[in-house]
């Protein structure tokens, strides 16, 4: 039987969609990277998926290799397309075995970057301001560094999602995984004080539920926090770039330094796995050695 690569792909992205409950921005990913094997496949002379073996996929992560990709991007192409034809082996009984045998490579040792606390306190003491603009800024800083969500996450809040009384936030995470998240008295007061003061005149007669609202009331974009950010952090003397999963980072690193378990952090961030959570770990291992290295007199 002859497989249409297209139609392929197309029941693909509906079942990871659907079924699998994968985010836009994941499912975007995966369609470009198996767009991108479909042109890897024409150009070896291939002419349908059933001729696929494994030496063309060999070809393929060594032509991945040679273009220099991160070891991070060759990984998740590798995952990428192995699902799809584990899909294609489920549904049209096609042979997966070509990038089954295959081996992902190392990931890079590079550790997670996050702020200092002295930083961090510069990021929010620079911010600090009366209008509606700087309100805002101020509670979206709170919030990323309180409960340490995703830019996705934060964007996607309601106004029903936020509990006060409680001090907690309802949050939907990868794969529409569903989890609570408390925040503290700092978030909560700047929550409060964006909703009471700043929210209404952003809104400019804008009906939405969304938590966050950019400068014309509409619900403010993944784009728009990395802007905010970049702009909050030019206000300080910090040498040091910013993006919002840095306030993510910093979360997990301060809780752990703080004497956080390791369990609560992997509850709190939203991994399905603790080998997600242990890379902090080795973050306040550095800490601790590079504090160690400077304080001691005979280090």
């Amino acid at each position: 039987m002859n497989i249409e690569k297209e139609v392929a792909l197309q029941q693909f992205i509906s079942y990871i969609q659907l079924e699998k409950n994968y985010s836009a921005l994941t499912t975007a990913a995966y369609e470009q990277d198996i767009q991108e094997f479909f042109q890897f496949i024409a150009a070896e002379g291939l002419r349908n998926l059933q001729e696929v073996e494994y030496v063309h996929a060999r070809l393929y992560v060594t032509q991945l290799y040679n273009a220099q990709k991160a070891r991070a991007t060759i990984s998740r192409k590798i995952s990428s397309i192995r699902s799809f034809f584990r899909f294609l082996n489920k549904e049209f009984d096609l042979d997966d075995s070509s990038f089954q045998a295959l081996y992902h490579p190392k990931k890079e040792g590079r550790l997670p970057r996050f702020f200092y606390e002295e930083e961090l306190m510069q990021l929010f003491e620079a911010n600090e301001g009366e209008t509606p603009k700087a309100i805002r800024d101020l509670a979206i800083l709170e919030l990323l560094y309180a409960t340490g969500i995703r830019v996705s996450e934060l964007t996607s809040i309601e106004l029903k999602d936020v509990d006060f009384s409680l001090s907690i936030i309802r949050v939907m995470g990868k794969g529409r995984k569903e989890r609570y998240v408390p925040f503290g008295q700092f978030a909560h007061e700047a929550l409060q004080l964006y909703i009471d003061l700043a929210r209404p005149r952003l809104m400019k007669n804008k009906n939405h539920s969304f938590f966050f609202v950019n400068m014309k009331g509409d619900a403010v974009t993944a784009r728009g926090i990395r802007y905010i950010l970049n702009e909050m952090v030019k206000k300080t003397p910090l040498s040091s770039t910013i993006y919002p999963h840095m306030i993510r980072h910093t979360f997990a690193t301060h809780l752990l330094n703080n004497g956080a378990d390791l369990r609560t952090v992997q509850e709190l961030l939203g991994h399905t796995s603790l080998s997600s959570t242990q890379v902090y770990t080795h973050v306040t291992k550095e800490h601790l050695r590079k504090t160690y290295m400077n304080a001691h007199p005979r280090a």
